[in-house]
């Protein structure tokens, strides 16, 4: 196994296809918050891709996103040699086009709270965020041959929790 990568160069990230969308498409390789210039990310992508996406688009984006952010998160985590590389931001990008998608429509005010509120559950993972990013990080890669898949998926499954506490926030919020 190749030596634990610290902080992934750009040659990394375009020396496979799971690294480019795992980094972000580069987000992820920002030395400063990496998770939240990959929100940051999803967030401008969202506002970008919305004219051309209904919710058949963004169902497909995100029903596809899934899968293969857990694919590209297993290898890259792998390749890297770290269990949950903080670089790794699709799970950030799949998750916050999520709350987007499902807060929509809203504007400025509302899209500021949606981020911040994402951030928050992301970043200092309370209650169920914090359980579900706890869940595989016990994993062994020298005696689980899984580890890696564990990781991959547990890399996406913490992001989709905080994606689910920040869209109940706002459900509340808006019937208040």
């Amino acid at each position: 196994m190749p030596p634990p990568v610290s902080r992934p160069t750009a040659r990394f990230m375009f020396s496979h296809p799971a690294h480019l969308l795992a980094l972000g498409f580069g987000s992820g390789l920002s030395r400063v918050a990496p998770g939240t210039s990959g929100t940051l990310w999803a967030w401008v992508a969202f506002i970008a891709l919305s004219p051309w996406m209904g919710d058949t688009g963004w169902a497909l984006l995100i029903g596809l996103g899934l899968p293969l952010g857990w694919w590209a998160s297993s290898v890259t985590a792998r390749n890297m040699g770290v269990l949950d590389p903080g670089s790794i931001v699709w799970d950030e990008i799949v998750a916050f086009w999520l709350v987007l998608w499902l807060v929509t429509p809203t504007g400025l005010v509302g899209q500021v709270l949606a981020f911040g509120l994402f951030r928050f559950f992301d970043a200092v993972k309370p209650g169920p965020v914090g359980w579900a990013d706890a869940l595989f990080h016990h994993v062994n890669p020298s005696s689980d041959p899984a580890a890696w898949r564990k990781a991959g998926f547990g890399i996406m499954l913490d992001d989709l929790v905080a994606a689910g506490c920040t869209v109940l926030v706002i459900a509340v919020w808006r019937f208040i």
